[in-house]
């Protein structure tokens, strides 16, 4: 029995694909949480470009933007100049933004980047356990803002326009910390 060779490839090459797909799909499935509005973001430490360890949790009781980028990333070297704005005008209200480097580049590469582009935030060295953390993170850039409750309150994947990403961050910054009650809230706990 005769076979064509070619036939062969397209084969191999079709089975390989699908196993691989199948244990992306799996994982993803199994092991990756599903990230909405309203779930508490999950707490994760990474190294900072300076070499200290950042948790998320460092940040509670503020606004976070949590922004996974990469530095071959197109529309992450748009938004982060309006990053860059935007910790300048909020960070005073309680806004904290934190980048999340998802490249291979090396740190020394991802720290010239940053200082090229005027970085005043922290920025983390990513992995990809943090990325499964938050959905797998399948598109960059991706962003999460997290609430002073250390609630998600919104998340942007791709790039959107500099006044959706405020809106989105006053929202965030409109929330009140974990355990803090309204001034109504406090006299409807009070005993009569």
């Amino acid at each position: 029995m005769n076979r064509n060779p070619l036939a062969l490839i397209v084969v191999a090459f079709v089975v390989a694909f699908a196993l691989y797909f199948g244990y992306h799909q799996a994982r993803r499935r199994g092991m990756t949480p599903r990230i909405t509005k309203s779930t508490v973001a999950p707490d994760f430490a990474l190294v900072s470009l300076d070499g200290s360890t950042l948790r998320l949790s460092d940040f509670r009781g503020k606004a976070v933007l949590l922004n996974f980028w990469a530095t071959w990333c197109g529309p992450c070297k748009i938004e982060m100049p309006w990053f860059v704005d935007l910790q300048k005008e909020y960070g005073s209200q309680g806004l904290q933004i934190v980048g999340v480097a998802m490249d291979d580049a090396s740190k020394e590469d991802i720290a010239k980047f940053a200082k090229d582009m005027g970085v005043n935030y922290p920025i983390l060295i990513g992995k990809e356990s943090v990325g499964d953390l938050y959905g797998g993170v399948p598109a960059l850039p991706e962003s999460f803002l997290i609430g002073r409750d250390g609630k998600i309150v919104d998340k942007i994947v791709g790039l959107e326009g500099k006044a959706d990403i405020e809106e989105a961050i006053k929202k965030a910054l409109n929330t009140r910390p974990a355990g803090q009650t309204s001034a109504v809230n406090r006299l409807a706990l009070q005993p009569q």
